[in-house]
């Protein structure tokens, strides 16, 4: 049986209301926290020891929101955005949503695993131990259901957990122009159907937006997923108020995501739900949004808010949570611990996970150590990796 005891470690466990540890130890068996504190009881002395000489040490982080399997890429959209087209008027053009789905309907299973490894790559190098990743470049059965493959296979090619989510309410094709509820019934709730079927779906999500769908229609994607016993979660109030969030709570999502222009009434819905609240920085900043999401609204109302890249070719090529830790603290005031619980313990929530985010006995062994003094570093740095070692499982 694997034993490892780390030592030396200033310890950032992230349970709420906890503070530093210094010179820490975790102790690690079978790829599982067996004990955390100052000073280990006897028995843990002889195990194998691995000095972190004073590093920090957190949680492993999490990437709660993810487009990260997808064909193609979209800079001339990114011109377009530069020279004053918005996200509207770049969908309209034929561009955003619809341009990543004629590509990834291109692209076969391997060559969308080849493409996304650079940026899971990516993520992995910043400390990140599990991510969330979505279908809905497909807006077709079979494109859809080789997404969420692509996305499973990612996990077995690298030393990372994927939760997949079906993102069937995405957009509406082109050949179901003006009937999105023909869209649902013939293709995105099959295509559920089938994904489940072969063990693809640990999430349903939705765009519920005016150039998307509405809660009504989202609402009968919902109720589909309850029926299989899948949790959902949301793209809500993003570019405009629809009432995304709120039918969110009613659903008791997950997450809500984006929330640029949720209300105060729709965080006490959220609060009472037990939803998370999922920011994006990143789309935020690409999109050269100003309406902020209703950070004050959720402090008030103690809706936990998670923070996560929304990586994606179009409105968020992001593929940094340490950058996006930044983005979250300049752009929308979160303190630097706002951010860190944000992509760890919240983010866990906001995936349904109950055994990572946090370091304390019983949970997995997944772990970032870093070449910093104070937590505030990572959220602090912008362009500059502290990464020293990645523990997942509690391979050191």
């Amino acid at each position: 049986m694997t034993r490892t005891l780390l030592t030396q470690a200033r310890i950032a466990t992230m349970v709420e209301g906890a503070g530093l540890i210094d010179r820490g130890c975790i102790a690690i068996e079978a790829g599982r926290i067996v004990w955390v504190g100052a000073d280990g009881p006897a028995e843990f002395e002889r195990w194998p020891q691995v000095d972190v000489g004073g590093r920090l040490v957190t949680p492993a982080l999490i990437d709660c929101h993810t487009h990260l399997v997808h064909g193609g890429h979209r800079a001339p959209e990114f011109e377009m955005r530069l020279n004053g087209a918005t996200y509207a008027e770049v969908a309209e053009a034929g561009g955003g949503i619809l341009s990543t789905v004629k590509a990834t309907r291109a692209t076969d299973t391997d060559a969308l695993v080849l493409s996304a490894l650079p940026r899971l790559d990516a993520l992995i190098a910043e400390g990140v131990a599990c991510l969330e990743v979505k279908s809905g470049y497909g807006l077709d059965i079979e494109t859809e259901l080789r997404m969420l493959r692509a996305a499973r296979k990612l996990g077995a090619l690298r030393e990372v957990r994927i939760r997949t989510s079906f993102l069937g309410a995405h957009a509406i094709p082109p050949d179901f122009a003006g009937d999105a509820d023909a869209y649902i019934s013939q293709i995105c709730l099959p295509a559920l159907h089938a994904a489940h079927d072969e063990g693809l779906v640990d999430a349903v999500d939705g765009f519920c937006e005016g150039i998307a769908f509405t809660p009504k229609q989202i609402g009968r994607v919902f109720d589909a997923a309850r029926a299989l016993g899948l949790p959902v979660k949301l793209h809500a109030e993003q570019l405009s108020h629809q009432g995304g969030a709120a039918l969110a709570a009613a659903y008791r999502a997950l997450s809500a995501d984006h929330l640029e222009y949720a209300t105060a009434g729709d965080a006490r819905a959220m609060a009472d739900a037990g939803t998370v609240a999922v920011l994006l920085p990143g789309a935020f900043y690409t999109l050269k949004e100003t309406q902020h999401p209703p950070v004050k609204a959720f402090r008030e109302h103690a809706v936990p808010m998670a923070l996560a890249t929304d990586c994606n070719p179009g409105s968020s090529p992001l593929a940094s949570i340490l950058l996006t830790m930044n983005m979250g603290c300049t752009l929308f005031g979160l303190t630097p611990d706002e951010a860190l619980s944000g992509v760890t313990r919240v983010a866990a929530r906001a995936l349904g996970l109950t055994d990572c985010g946090e370091l304390r006995a019983g949970l997995r062994a997944d772990l970032a150590v870093w070449d910093v003094e104070s937590p505030a570093e990572l959220a602090y740095r912008i362009g500059f990796n502290a990464l020293s070692q990645r523990i997942f499982g509690g391979a050191v």
